[in-house]
């Protein structure tokens, strides 16, 4: 399990309204497959800017962080945003089964430990055929290249102290995805990130 305080240090470190990377470009392709009246679980949600995003197509976001320190932002940029709730990093989402109708989670699986069990824990409070909208750097052979052209650039983006403590591949995130029990699911990668959707 995360240490709860190297969690929060992270969040110490993260100035307050900044807006998160590819904003744009990750807001529409969440929204693309979310509909008007679905409950959606924003799981790591931050300081809540996809969540107003969702909010704003007349869905209901259900918010949920690892941390106090962007629920108290979240609470204080959009208090429209009633419903937000504290996890605990490593145990069960404080959710019900079946209790959403899509689950977004935006740049959230690399930081996890246990990979199998948080993509499980999202399959469990997801309606069934319900999709589960992720996105996460990819790690793919060209970015390997520019690591080899440059031994800089790969230990800056490996540093022992980065929060990030996954990195995938399309195809290692389709197995990890399909290992926790979703049927299918379509990756597309822009930008350097991965864009999945899985039901």
């Amino acid at each position: 399990m995360a240490d709860q305080s190297y969690i929060d240090a992270v969040w110490d470190a993260v100035p307050e309204g900044a807006e998160p990377e590819l904003f744009a470009q990750r807001g529409t392709f969440m929204l693309d497959h979310v509909e008007p009246g679905d409950r959606v679980l924003d799981v790591g949600c931050g300081e809540g800017a996809f969540a107003d995003a969702i909010a704003g197509l007349d869905a209901t976001p259900v918010c949920v962080e690892v941390a106090d320190e962007p629920l108290r932002r979240l609470r204080e940029r959009f208090p429209h945003l009633t419903d937000a709730r504290r996890a605990v990093a490593g145990e069960p989402l404080p959710l019900e089964d079946a209790e959403v109708d899509a689950v977004w989670a935006g740049e959230v699986v690399e930081h996890v430990v246990d990979v199998g069990a948080f993509l499980s824990e999202l399959r469990r409070v997801l309606k069934p055929g319900g999709p589960l909208i992720l996105t996460t750097p990819d790690h793919n052979r060209a970015l390997l290249a520019r690591f080899a052209a440059n031994p800089h650039l790969f230990d800056e983006h490996f540093s022992p102290y980065a929060d990030h403590l996954r990195f995938f591949t399309a195809r290692t995130l389709r197995m990890t995805v399909e290992d926790a029990g979703f049927a299918s699911i379509e990756i597309a990668s822009e930008h350097g990130h991965l864009m999945a959707v899985a039901r």
